[in-house]
C-alpha cells in the first residue's frame, strides 16, 4: 500500500512521511477515524514506508519495488504483526487467535481496506457472533514483541480496533506502551477511541485521520473501477464519507439517476402537481425496495447540501454544474424554517419503507407533507 493509492489525506501523508525523514518515529500511535476512513490503509502505507529498502532521506512514499514493499503488500513481512477482533467459528471452534485467522485477514485487506467490524465477522463465518481481542492475545503480544525484527529496520505491530481489547489484553498492550521494546512500532487503528483506557490514549500520538470528502470518493470510484460520474457521485453522497460502505453499495448499484428524479419530485411538491406525484408514486415502486431506501439516502443529503448553499455557498464545494444550478434556485425554499420538518418526513418514508410499508402510499404521503413545508419558505 502507497500513500499515492489513498484518496486525499494530505497532511495526514506528510506529518507521517515527515516522521520518518526527521528520526522522530512514535513509538505507538492512534490512528484515529470513523469506520470506512483511510485509518487502516494509512497504518499499512506508513508501515511499508518504515521499512522501505529504497526509502531515500527526502522520499514522500515508499518504492513499492523492494523486497520489503512487496511483502508487506501482500501482508506476509515477517516484521508486520497483525492483532485483530475475532471469534470461534466453524473452522476455529477453540482459542481464537489472530494468528490463526492471517489467510482471511489477507483476503479480506487485500480485497478492500476500508471495511469494518461486520464486514470482517462476516468474512470469517462468524454468524451472529461478536468479536473481541481476547485475554489470551495478550500472550501472544508477549512473546511477539519479544523477539528481534527479522528483516525489516522496525517491528510493526498493528492492532485493529483495540477498542475492542478484553481489559487482561489491554493492560498488556497498556504495559507495552510504557515499556516499549527497542525497535518495535504500535500502530493502532480505532474507530472507537473513545473506548480506550485512558491511560492507553495518554501513552499514544494521535493521527487523525477525516472522513473521505465526497468528491474524493467520487473521483475513487470513477478512476479505479470506471463507476459512471453520475453513479459514483450518487454512491458518494449516500456514503457520507465511508468508502467501504460506497465501494461495496458500487456492485448493487442501480442505473437510476437519483439527481434527475429528485429535482422532478421537488419541483412537483412545489407546483402541488398531484397528477405528476402520482405519476412519479409509479416510476419510485418500481426502483425496488433498495434502490428506494437509496434514494431517499440520497434524497437526505442533498437536502442538507441545498440548506448550507443557502446559508453559505462556500460550505458546499465541488458541486457539479447541473447540480449547481438546480441548488441555487431550489436553496429558496430550503431554510431554517422547514428544514428539520424536511429532514423527518424523509427520515420518516425511509422507515416505513425499510419496514416493508406500500412504496406507492409512501411516496405519494410524503410528497404532500414536502409540499406543505415547501409553502412555508415561499
Amino acid at each position: 500500500m502507497r500513500f499515492s493509492e489513498i484518496p486525499g489525506q494530505g497532511s495526514v501523508k506528510k506529518l507521517l512521511a515527515q516522521s520518518v525523514q526527521r528520526q522522530h518515529v512514535a513509538h505507538a500511535q492512534l490512528f484515529r477515524g470513523a469506520e470506512g476512513s483511510a485509518a487502516l490503509a494509512l497504518a499499512l502505507a506508513y508501515a511499508a514506508f518504515l521499512n522501505c529498502e529504497a526509502r531515500g532521506l527526502e522520499a514522500e512514499d515508499s518504492c513499492g519495488q523492494c523486497a520489503s514493499c512487496q511483502k508487506i503488500d501482500k501482508l506476509i513481512h515477517p516484521d508486520l504483526n497483525f492483532i485483530l477482533p475475532v471469534t470461534t467459528t466453524k473452522q476455529v471452534s477453540k482459542d481464537a487467535v489472530s494468528s490463526k485467522f492471517a489467510a482471511e485477514w489477507r483476503s479480506f485487506v487485500l480485497e478492500n481496506p476500508y471495511q469494518g467490524l461486520n464486514d470482517w465477522m462476516q468474512h470469517i463465518g462468524a454468524d451472529n457472533k461478536q468479536g473481541s481481542i481476547s485475554k489470551e492475545e495478550s500472550l501472544q503480544l508477549l512473546r511477539l514483541v519479544s523477539l528481534k525484527a527479522f528483516e525489516g529496520q522496525f517491528k510493526i505491530v498493528i492492532i485493529w480496533l483495540p477498542e475492542l481489547m478484553h481489559p487482561a489484553a489491554a493492560n498488556a498492550v497498556l504495559k507495552l506502551l510504557e515499556e516499549p521494546p527497542a525497535a518495535t512500532v504500535f500502530l493502532l487503528v480505532s474507530y472507537a477511541p473513545e473506548q480506550l483506557l485512558p491511560t492507553i490514549v495518554s501513552r499514544v500520538q494521535p493521527v487523525v485521520v477525516r472522513a473521505f470528502a465526497e468528491n474524493e470518493i467520487t473521483e475513487y470510484l470513477r478512476d479505479h473501477y470506471q463507476v459512471p460520474e453520475v453513479k459514483a457521485r450518487q454512491l458518494a453522497q449516500v456514503a457520507d464519507g465511508n468508502l467501504g460502505a460506497a465501494l461495496a453499495a458500487r456492485e448493487a448499484a442501480s442505473d437510476n439517476d437519483y439527481f434527475t428524479f429528485f429535482a422532478e419530485w421537488m419541483r412537483h411538491c412545489y407546483g402541488y402537481k398531484v397528477d405528476k406525484l402520482l405519476a412519479q408514486s409509479d416510476e419510485f415502486q418500481k426502483m425496488g425496495r433498495e434502490n428506494q431506501k437509496e434514494f431517499l439516502q440520497y434524497a437526505l443529503g442533498l437536502l442538507r447540501k441545498v440548506l448550507l448553499f443557502g446559508i453559505d455557498p462556500q460550505f458546499v464545494p465541488h458541486l457539479p454544474a447541473a447540480e449547481q444550478q438546480f441548488i441555487n434556485g431550489f436553496s429558496r425554499f430550503v431554510t431554517l424554517r422547514n428544514a428539520d420538518p424536511l429532514t423527518r418526513e424523509i427520515n420518516d418514508a425511509h422507515y416505513h419503507i425499510e419496514r416493508n410499508a406500500n412504496p406507492r402510499m409512501t411516496f405519494v404521503d410524503t410528497s404532500l407533507r414536502v409540499a406543505n413545508y415547501l409553502k412555508m419558505a415561499s
